[in-house]
């Protein structure tokens, strides 16, 4: 049981998070988007989301500014954190401009949002949950969309929940987070999608 709890912390990793908002919004829009459009989109969200940061990771290694992929000591999280907000505006300016798609282009927007205050929680020395970070984000994003669309996306919604509680857990379980740490990234990432829908629903 354990080893199935541990999993939920690489399968929701913050990394996916992006890339799984972008996916589903494509796979539940009612618009009409062009293939090659959309394929683009995901592929510039895969490059810009994981694939830089991943590379950036291993640069931060080489210079000693962090010691693992986890991040564990809070002090590590800054420059990962620098850059996760350096890209996110990359992709509010040439990926996903606010004309084109606005309620993707708001999601990055509560993205940044999300980003900024876990950096400044760092600056005071707190270790935010960047799990919980990424999955309220996506689910307050989901939230958006049901509202947005009209759609009924209750099953979709209970499995966000459903997920955010079992990652939890598994952070606990591993020791990673005490629940205050899991409450704090919880809102931080949820907070700022909600702010943005007065711009996009």
């Amino acid at each position: 049981m354990k080893w199935i709890l541990r999993s939920f912390s690489y399968f929701f990793h913050p990394l996916w998070m992006p890339l799984l908002a972008v996916s589903i919004y494509f796979a539940i829009t009612p618009r009409f988007v062009a293939p090659d459009f959309w394929y683009a989109k995901i592929f510039a969200t895969v490059i810009m989301t994981i694939i830089i940061p991943i590379l950036s990771y291993f640069m931060f290694k080489n210079l000693g500014l962090v010691s693992e992929i986890h991040l564990k000591n809070v002090k590590e999280r800054k420059y990962p954190l620098l850059f996760q907000m350096l890209f996110t505006l990359l992709i509010l300016n040439v990926v996903f401009e606010g004309y084109e798609l606005p309620e993707i282009h708001f999601f990055f927007v509560g993205v940044l949002g999300a980003s900024l205050s876990a950096f400044i929680l760092v600056l005071f020395n707190f270790k935010a949950s960047l799990h919980m970070v990424g999955l309220s984000g996506v689910l307050l994003f989901v939230i958006g969309l049901s509202i947005h669309f009209n759609y009924n996306l209750l099953w979709l919604l209970m499995s966000g929940i459903l997920v955010c509680g079992a990652t939890a857990t598994a952070r606990l379980e591993v020791k990673a987070h005490t629940p205050i740490e899991l409450l704090i990234g919880f809102i931080v990432g949820g907070l700022p999608q909600f702010l943005t829908y007065p711009y996009w629903l």
